[in-house]
């Protein structure tokens, strides 16, 4: 479907643009730089976040994370690049993409929007770092594709993953994350590829194949992979989300290790690259946060790596979202530059080699720094070459339309579904089965069951549910991993802090242990410290995001498991608190190691 008319905007004789897609990109590129002015040149660097009405109307008011005017961004900041929250239905969702684009074509310009997201077909429920599956396909978290450890069926993801976001217009992925798990407290492990750099690198760069394929181009989604130069080694675990864990530390002298990944990640193509928010601690390196660091971004980015594609800074780095009476919602994240100006930040982040600022949304500043002398409008324009770049090589000037009928035909389409409710089932690892010579699982005939954690209705398609543990053939508990609760509107959704279970929680698991043989199936979004857990129950999984009735299926054998442990599992605090932030396998004597997996066929 083509609705967009560019047939007036060159009243001077020069090719057009948007018209001739003939034309190489650089020239394309080139032609309209020389058409902008500052302030829509200002428009381009800054990626806010959006949302939409249940209907698929635009949104002009009070949103999930602040007020989000769309019509104000668009028409009178030129803002053009948007991060997608919460979405509706594919139809009404695939109806505001178009009603955005449409808005974006009456500008002077006419410059498309450009629609990113957080991962979307996963099992998280953090706001803050992913989003909920809702109509789409949905798979194991990214740590569980690292448990089935299967570069084609990542690419295969990607590439399904990649259908459904161009159905309702989302053309970048704000994701892969390849940064690695080697501090267990860390609260975004479920979005990694694990703690090993090699099978991170091979499934990262398999990511991004699917996603964007051999190169961009129009059926391309763009990947924006995170967090440069890796996220892991956060001090204490604590993520740099919050000033409590802005310092990423060295101890084990690894940081070329966690550059591993990327270096993946740059050979497949990555069309764009995130910085985290920490900053680096007894380094060669300014002790300021990655996205202001220009060692990071220009001398190790852009001058060693050669990546002269987008940089785009992670989330709120400038200002403090703020509620409706002023107070502050989530602060900025400005690690080591705390004391600047809003204007001195941004410089700072210019002067880096940054591209673009993620979840903000104040161009005029970018304006008056070029209008008083203090950024040159060639640094600018160096940044809008590469921005305007990638909006052509996606083809968003050529059709930026979806067609709405068509998206609720791909958006979780049955073969997608499936695909992913196998990746589910494939995920997840099989720790202990029964001891000794008498294994437990799989599961036959029709058990007494007694349940927690899993659907009554959906246990009852493989055994009798019972009230209590006592009048049970078999108790089935599905465990979230333990955590530390905390205060805040974001912090509460980032699980953080010890990975033991602590009482009365403990207590009562042990004592339903004691009641009957209990399965016991824990959400390893984080590793998990449960000694007293392995050594009571009678059979032991991890899972990475599966539904109840994967999970069922693998303990009744309809399906066979097959996930290896993408992370240690360590036997007490005691050895977490020993483990360097940066280093891999060196928890003392795991309870389980890396890699570790058992099959029904050796159990």
């Amino acid at each position: 479907m083509t609705e967009h008319s560019y047939r007036d905007l060159n009243k001077n004789g020069r090719m057009d643009p948007y018209e001739d897609s003939r034309l190489p990109v650089e020239a394309r590129v080139t032609d309209l730089l020389g058409q902008m002015t500052l302030e829509e040149k200002a428009g381009l660097f800054f990626h806010p976040m959006i949302g939409m009405n249940p209907d698929g109307s635009l949104q002009d008011g009070m949103g999930g994370f602040g007020p989000i005017f769309t019509t104000r961004m668009v028409a009178e900041q030129k803002i053009n690049h948007f991060n997608v929250l919460a979405v509706a239905p594919p139809a009404p969702m695939a109806a505001w993409h178009n009603r955005l684009q449409r808005l974006a074509e009456s500008t002077r310009l006419g410059i498309p929007a450009t629609i990113s997201s957080d991962p979307r077909h996963a099992f998280s429920h953090n706001p803050g770092a992913a989003l909920m599956a809702g109509h789409f396909s949905q798979w194991p978290e990214p740590i569980g594709l690292a448990a089935i450890g299967d570069e084609a069926l990542t690419a295969a993801f990607g590439d399904m993953a990649r259908q459904e976001y161009l159905a309702v217009g989302i053309r970048v992925a704000l994701h892969p994350m390849a940064d690695l798990a080697t501090e267990p407290r860390w609260a975004r492990i479920n979005g990694t590829f694990g703690e090993d750099a090699a099978l991170s690198a091979r499934l990262t760069a398999a990511y991004i194949r699917g996603f964007q394929g051999q190169g961009i181009g129009p059926h391309s989604v763009a990947c924006m992979t995170k967090h440069f130069p890796g996220g892991g080694p956060q001090m204490d675990g604590e993520d740099a989300h919050f000033s409590i864990g802005k310092e990423q530390v060295y101890p084990g002298n690894n940081f070329d290790y966690h550059l591993l990944p990327f270096e993946a990640a740059f050979a497949a193509g990555t069309s764009q690259i995130m910085p985290y928010y920490g900053m680096p601690i007894g380094t060669q390196h300014e002790a300021v946060g990655f996205g202001f660091n220009r060692g990071i971004i220009t001398g190790l980015l852009r001058e060693k790596y050669g990546f002269d594609g987008i940089v785009c800074t992670d989330w709120r780095l400038l200002t403090d979202a703020r509620l409706p009476d002023g107070s502050v919602m989530v602060e900025a994240k400005c690690w080591g530059v705390e004391h600047l100006s809003l204007a001195e930040r941004v410089k700072k982040v210019l002067e880096a080699g940054v591209d673009q600022f993620g979840g903000e949304a104040c161009p005029e500043v970018i304006v008056e720094l070029v209008t008083s002398g203090q950024i040159g409008e060639d640094r600018i324009d160096q940044s809008v070459r590469r921005l305007l770049r990638e909006k052509f090589r996606l083809g968003l000037f050529d059709n930026p339309f979806v067609d709405e009928g068509r998206a609720v035909e791909i958006v979780g389409n049955a073969e997608f579904q499936a695909a992913g409710e196998l990746a589910q089932r494939k995920s997840i690892v099989l720790l202990k089965n029964g001891s000794g010579d008498a294994p437990v699982l799989p599961l036959s005939g029709r058990p007494k069951l007694y349940v927690e954690g899993v659907s009554p209705e959906i246990a009852a398609r493989f055994g009798e549910v019972v009230e209590s543990p006592g009048a049970a053939d078999f108790a089935i508990l599905r465990l979230p991993a333990p955590f530390e609760p905390r205060e805040g509107f974001l912090e509460r959704f980032f699980h953080s802090g010890d990975l033991d279970f602590k009482e009365p929680e403990l207590s009562r698991v042990l004592e339903i242990l004691g009641k009957a043989p209990t399965i016991v199936d824990i959400y390893l979004e984080r590793p998990a410290v449960i000694p007293e857990i392995a050594a009571q129950s009678v059979a032991l999984l991890g899972n990475f995001g599966a539904s109840d009735a994967a999970l069922l299926d693998i303990l009744f054998g309809h399906s066979a498991p097959t996930g290896r442990l993408p992370f240690e599992l360590p036997s007490s605090m005691e050895a977490v608190r020993g483990q360097k932030e940066d280093t891999p396998f060196d928890s003392e004597n795991p309870l389980y190691p890396f890699g570790f997996g058992l099959g029904y066929e050796n159990t």
